[in-house]
C-alpha cells in the first residue's frame, strides 16, 4: 500500500513536488479538467496553495511551468523556475516571495490551462489561482480581476472520459457550472427513511487559510442548495412536507429554495437561536406555522459541527407539532479529520448528534473543516 507524499517522513521538497505533480497529472486524467484536478488536490492537501496546485494538476515542475509561460508568449519572455517558485512561496503565505502581475496571472491561466499534454484548452480563473492570497495583491490587480470575472464566458472545461460534465449535478442537469471552491464530489451513506436511498453525493469544500473560515461565494452557496434539491428528489419517495424550517437566516433561505423547488412552496417556519451560556434559546422572532396534525417537517441548517444545536432545536419541533416526522437538511456537515472526502457517515463530527436526533432522512451538501464556512453576506 503506497503512502502519500504529505505523510512520508523525510521527503524533500523536490521528491515530494515531483510526486505530486504526478498525482496531478493521475486526476486529470480521471477528472479532464485541470481547474477540478486543483480543488481535489487542494482538498487532499490542506498546505497547497491555489497557485501550486494548478500547475501540478498540469502535471510541471517549477522549471516545465516556467518553459509553458514562456511558450505561450510565444517566447518573447525568459521567465524562469525561480520566479515560480517566487510566486508559489508567497501565494503560501510565509512573508516570502512576490506576487504575480496581473499580466502574469492571465499567461498563466492559458499555460496551466494547457494541462499535462500541452494541448488542452482549459479556461482558468485568475481569481480562482490564487484563491486564498487574493485580498493580498496591490488593489489595482484585485480591481482588474473582478472586471476579468465579470467579462468571463461560461467555462468550456468540461469532465471526459465519460465522467459527468460540471454542469451537472447527480446527473441531472444543473442551472450553474460547478463554482471553483467545489471539489470532486464523493458519494455517502447516510441515514434515510426505510427502504430508501441511502447514498447522497457530497461535494468537499477545501478551505486554503487553515484556521480560518472558508467564505463561500453566492454560486458555491446555489450549488450546495441545488444538491440538496437532488438528493431529497431521490429519497426514495415523494416527501409531502407540511413545514420548511430555517434555522436563522442562511437556513431560512435554504428553507426558501427548497420550499419552492421541492416541497409545493409549502409554509416556511423561522428558528432564531440566541446564544445563552449553558447552550443556545430561541427567540421569540422565531415563526412557527399552523399545519395539520403529525406534520411532515424538513429543518434546514447552514452547518454542523460538535454542539447539540439541531438535536435541541429538533425537540422544540417535536414539543410543537406532537407526531411530527422530521427531516434535516445541512449545507456543511464538518469532518473530524482534515480529509474531507470522508468513507463514513460517522467520520463526521455531529454524526452522533444527528443520529441522536432520530431524523427520519439526512441531506448533506458538502464536508468542511475546523473551523468551518461562512454563507455569503455573512448571513446568520
Amino acid at each position: 500500500m503506497s503512502t502519500s507524499p504529505s505523510r512520508r517522513a523525510k521527503v524533500s521538497p523536490q521528491a515530494r513536488g515531483r510526486e505530486l505533480a504526478a498525482h496531478g497529472k493521475r486526476l486529470w486524467s480521471e477528472l479532464g479538467s485541470v481547474r477540478a484536478a486543483a480543488i481535489e488536490l487542494m482538498a487532499e492537501y490542506p498546505d497547497v496553495p491555489s497557485l501550486q496546485a494548478h500547475r501540478y494538476a498540469a502535471g510541471l515542475s517549477q522549471d516545465q511551468a516556467a518553459a509553458r509561460y514562456n511558450e505561450v508568449t510565444g517566447h518573447q519572455t525568459s521567465l524562469g523556475g525561480t520566479t515560480i517558485n517566487a510566486w508559489e512561496s508567497w501565494a503560501r503565505g510565509r512573508g516570502q516571495g512576490s506576487p504575480p502581475s496581473m499580466s502574469g496571472l492571465l499567461v498563466l491561466c492559458v499555460a496551466y490551462g494547457k494541462g499535462p499534454l500541452g494541448v488542452a484548452e482549459d479556461l482558468l480563473d485568475p481569481a480562482g489561482l490564487i484563491a486564498e492570497a487574493y485580498e493580498r495583491l496591490p488593489i489595482e490587480d484585485q480591481l482588474a480581476l473582478k472586471q476579468v470575472a465579470v467579462g468571463r464566458p461560461p467555462s468550456r472545461a468540461g469532465a471526459t472520459n465519460g465522467t459527468p460534465r460540471p454542469d451537472t449535478v447527480h446527473g441531472e442537469p444543473s442551472r450553474t457550472t460547478t463554482p471553483h471552491q467545489v471539489g470532486r464530489e464523493f458519494t455517502l451513506t447516510v441515514p434515510t427513511i426505510e427502504y430508501g436511498n441511502p447514498e447522497i453525493q457530497v461535494f468537499p469544500l477545501a478551505n486554503p487559510q487553515l484556521g480560518r473560515l472558508l467564505d463561500l461565494e453566492w454560486s458555491t452557496f446555489g450549488y450546495g442548495v441545488e444538491r440538496l434539491a437532488v438528493q431529497i428528489k431521490n429519497v426514495g419517495k415523494r416527501l409531502e412536507v407540511d413545514i420548511c424550517f430555517g434555522v436563522n437566516e442562511a437556513g431560512l433561505v435554504m428553507a426558501t429554495f427548497l420550499s419552492s423547488a421541492r416541497f409545493s412552496r409549502c409554509p416556511i417556519g423561522y428558528m432564531r437561536c440566541n446564544k445563552v451560556r449553558d447552550g443556545i434559546d430561541l427567540d421569540d422572532a422565531s415563526f412557527f406555522p399552523d399545519t395539520r396534525d403529525a406534520p411532515t417537517i424538513v429543518i434546514c441548517d447552514f452547518e454542523v459541527k460538535h454542539a447539540d444545536v439541531i438535536g435541541y432545536l429538533a425537540r422544540q419541533v417535536r414539543a410543537r407539532y406532537p407526531g411530527a416526522e422530521l427531516y434535516f437538511a445541512v449545507f456543511g456537515a464538518m469532518t473530524k479529520d482534515r480529509g474531507l472526502a470522508v468513507a463514513s457517515f460517522d467520520d463526521l463530527t455531529g454524526a452522533a448528534i444527528m443520529r441522536a436526533a432520530d431524523f427520519e432522512a439526512v441531506f448533506i451538501a458538502a464536508t468542511m473543516s475546523p473551523p468551518g464556512i461562512e454563507p455569503p453576506l455573512e448571513l446568520r
